[in-house]
């Protein structure tokens, strides 16, 4: 049972984590397109398209999360994302560009040095850990989804009233 309820917070957190930035990069599209672009990393072709499908994925992830439905590919696709941003994190850092990730708005050019970077990529490790651990351990309670939820059954019942 004690899997079950860890499983219900990193699904939980994972979600909150996915609607917040996801929430904050959609209400602000031309901030998330100026945090694309300042990772010097796509063409200016592909800029608009990432700035509008990254909030549009993380909202959907974070949804699904949340609800939980299709909790283990929701976690193998934020294991991918994750990995993706921890990888163009460190790639910005060591390029030696400054800039603000943009992972909870913002983004763009500022004044960051490596304490900023190390910070943000130890905090997008800990939801790589989160993603992971729901990769193997998907059922929670209170999940929608078939494969998600946890059967409640009445030896469950029993040890709960104790």
């Amino acid at each position: 049972m004690a899997i079950r309820i860890v499983s219900l917070v990193a699904r939980l957190g994972l979600a909150a984590v996915w609607l917040i930035s996801g929430g904050i990069k959609f209400l602000d599209p031309v901030q998330t397109k100026i945090a694309v672009r300042a990772y010097q990393l796509l063409p200016e072709s592909l800029v608009g398209p990432v700035a509008i499908a990254m909030p549009l994925v993380e909202i959907v992830l974070g949804l699904l999360l949340l609800v939980g439905l299709a909790v283990r590919a929701s976690a193998a696709v934020s294991v991918l994302m994750l990995v993706v941003l921890i990888s163009v994190i460190i790639s910005v850092w060591a390029r030696g560009l400054s800039i603000d990730c943009g992972c909870f708005g913002g983004g763009g050019a500022a004044d960051v040095d490596a304490w900023d970077y190390l910070s943000e990529i130890l905090r997008d490790i800990g939801f790589l850990a989160l993603a992971l651990w729901l990769c193997f351990f998907p059922r929670s309670p209170l999940a929608l989804g078939q494969g998600s939820r946890t059967a409640f059954s009445v030896e469950a019942q029993s040890s709960m009233a104790r």
